[in-house]
């Protein structure tokens, strides 16, 4: 069945990588449909690839290869809540270990320019810890932080 909504992502000509990117990268994740140009098109040839159905985290995406036009920015960006170091430390070296770059407080863009949140649940519960000063300490812990390190955030929130 169609989803009644679906993530539509504009990728510069290779929707097709990114989607296995990130099918190998994250749980519930996969490559669906790969439609191809029934004909030449002004920036294209027949049998190029226009889209690509994915689903990231068990998130319906279409990747649509829209060519130069538009650029990812942070205005759009997938939060994955991580369980534990491990699983926060093997993302961010996934996506930043692959083309990406890092950027502050659990963000990182992939190579392609889209923005990831990688989110350990422990910073989510601490930010929003109903003790302001017990979230306040973990904010400003955080803001220091590229990569989130879940044992500093702990020391943060114990004070």
């Amino acid at each position: 069945m169609t989803p009644k909504n679906t993530v539509c992502l504009w990728y510069e000509g290779d929707a097709e990588a990114a989607a296995r990117f990130y099918a190998k990268t994250f749980p519930d994740s996969s490559v669906g449909a790969v439609h191809r140009a029934p004909g030449d098109f002004p920036d294209g040839h027949e049998g190029d690839v226009l889209t690509v159905e994915f689903t990231v985290c068990g998130i319906p995406c279409i990747g649509l290869n829209g060519g130069p036009a538009f650029k990812q920015s942070e205005a759009f960006s997938f939060q994955i809540a991580t369980d534990d170091q491990a699983e926060t430390d093997r993302l961010w070296a996934a996506i930043v270990g692959n083309g990406g770059e890092e950027s502050q407080c659990g963000w990182c863009r992939d190579r392609w320019g889209l923005s990831w949140q990688i989110t350990p649940r422990a910073l989510t519960s601490g930010v929003t810890d109903p003790d302001p000063a017990v979230a306040k300490r973990v904010f400003e812990a955080m803001m220091k932080m590229k990569k989130i390190d879940i044992a500093a955030i702990e020391a943060a929130r114990r004070g």
